[in-house]
This record gives C-alpha cells, structure tokens and sequence, in this order.
C-alpha cells in the first residue's frame, strides 16, 4: 500500500481532499470486508441438522418390517399351530386394529365354533381330496373358513384329516360367520335332487357355479363347481366362464397340497394331486409335485 503524508497541512488543498477521499473509501471497503467474512464464517458455522426418527417409530418400523403376512399365518394355523397364531394376529391388531382380515381370522380362532356355525349340522364323511379349506367352500361359502369349522369338529390340526373319517358339517352359519348369500344362490344341502341321474347333477352344478360367478359370487361359484367335479370329476367346462372358474378351483386345490407336501403330510397332498389329476390329467404342476411327494414317501420309508 503507498504511504500517506503524515500531515495533511503539507499538501496542496486539491491534493489533501484526494488522499481524504482515499481514506474514507479504504476505511469502507475494510469494513465491507469484515462483515463479508463474518457473514462467511456464519455461514460455515451453520449446520443444519434432519431429525431422526423417533425411538417409537423406529421400533414399528422394525416390527413391521418383521411380521408375518396374514397367508403366512394362515399357514401356520392350517398345521394346528393355533397360540402362535393367535399371538401374532394380536400382534398385528396391536399395530393396526383395524385389519379387518386380522379381526375376522382371530375370531375364527377364539369365538365359540357352535355359537358361530349353530347346533344343527349333518354328516360328512371324509373323501380322498378333501380338505377344510374345500369343505368349507362347499358348505360355508367360503375357504377362509377353514379354521372355525375345524374347531366346530374338535380338530387342533386342520392338515389332519382321515378318509373315511366322519366330520360335523352346519346345515346353517352364523351371521359373522360366512356373508349371508341371497336366496336363490343359497348352497344345497344335498348334491344331487331326488331320481336325478349323477351326470345331470355335475352339469346342473356347473351350470349354477358360472351363473353364480356372473352374479358376482365367487366362493359360492367355486364350492358349486367343487360339488359338481366331487360327482363327476370328467365333466367337461362349458364355455369361458366355466374354463376360468375350472382353473381357479384346481389352483386353489394345488396350493392347498403344496401345504401339505411342506408339513410333510404325503398322503392328503399325494391324494389331493391325484384328484387334480382326475380333473385335468395334463395339470403339469401336480405331475411335477406329485411324483416329488411319491419319491420322498419311498425315502422316508426306507428310514
């Protein structure tokens, strides 16, 4: 920086208005320059800081992110496990007591069967094929029913069932039990009317289960279509409706013995598959499991 005259009396007065000048702008920028590496250093200083989230809501996220899916539960109960059902269903309503689908399969498991499904009921003897699950869809409406119909017959494992063995099916539901259907689409307690040949039957219930599914009814529709393969399982589908229904019900009897194969119960899912098979003989997925389920029988037997 140049130096300035100590005395400004020795300069000329165009001279010393010139260096005042000078100073008053140095003095300026310097204070400029203060306030601009103050504003600088507040800057750098600042820090902003997200919130993290709660303990709570940490927790919940985790808890969520370990329960089970309801199918997965539905699984266990299928197998007889019924207190780690149960637990984990109110664990769930803990977290959300409005799952309806939570509420309704934890009333299954703890209401009185009888009070829900009524005293009045008529003999079913158990055929190769069934299963809860079926037998609920044929004479509650519904599959999902499968849990509260067990316990209606005592059973603490509904995978276990008997061919030949003698069960308790309800002539009438309660209310909450199973959605009441109209009338006219309500489930016949008897498969086949009166002098009525076996093949008029199957095609009569064929008919009813596509009329059923075009009402919008499809459990009903499925246990319609389950009765009428139970008479004749050659019945051949009419129609697209009854193509896409047939597909439907031989999914869900698959799914049902892919249970079983996975709690190694050989037999009900070996005969479940056989009864896929005499419905649809080219049903590749119960070929494949089928000779799977056969095969580890054979090497189980040799233990």
């Amino acid at each position: 920086m140049t130096s300035l005259p100590n005395d400004t009396r020795t300069l000329s007065p165009a001279a010393a208005s010139r260096w005042q000048r000078a100073m008053l702008m140095a003095v300026t920028l310097a204070t400029l320059g203060l306030g601009g590496c103050a504003q600088l250093r507040d800057r750098r200083a600042a820090v902003v800081v997200t919130p993290s989230a709660s303990p709570t809501a940490a927790a919940t996220s985790a808890n969520a992110a370990r329960e089970p899916s309801l199918a997965a539960i539905g699984d266990r109960l299928q197998s007889g496990h019924y207190a780690e059902g149960e637990k984990a269903l109110r664990q769930i309503l803990e977290r959300r007591p409005g799952d309806r689908a939570a509420r309704a399969m934890l009333r299954q498991l703890t209401a009185d069967p009888r009070q829900e499904l009524g005293e009045r009921w008529r003999a079913h003897v158990v055929q190769s094929g069934d299963s809860y699950s079926t037998l609920a869809a044929r004479y509650l409406g519904d599959p999902n029913l499968f849990l509260i119909l067990a316990r209606y017959n005592g059973s603490t494992n509904p995978s276990m069932l008997r061919v030949g063995e003698t069960l308790h099916m309800p002539l009438s539901a309660g209310a909450d039990a199973a959605p009441a259907a109209p009338a006219a689409t309500t489930l016949p307690t008897a498969v086949v009317r009166s002098a009525e040949p076996p093949a008029t039957a199957a095609r009569r219930l064929q008919d009813e289960s596509v009329s059923l599914l075009g009402q919008g009814h499809q459990q009903q529709a499925l246990a319609r279509l389950d009765q009428a393969l139970s008479i004749d399982p050659s019945l051949k589908p009419t129609g697209t409706g009854a193509v896409a229904l047939r597909k439907q019900l031989l999914d869900s009897y698959h799914e049902r013995a892919i249970v079983l194969y996975r709690d190694q119960q050989l037999d009900q899912a070996i005969a479940l598959w056989d009864r896929v098979l005499a419905i649809a003989p080219d049903y590749e997925p119960a070929i494949v499991y089928r000779t799977r389920a056969r095969e580890l029988k054979q090497r189980l037997k040799q233990y």
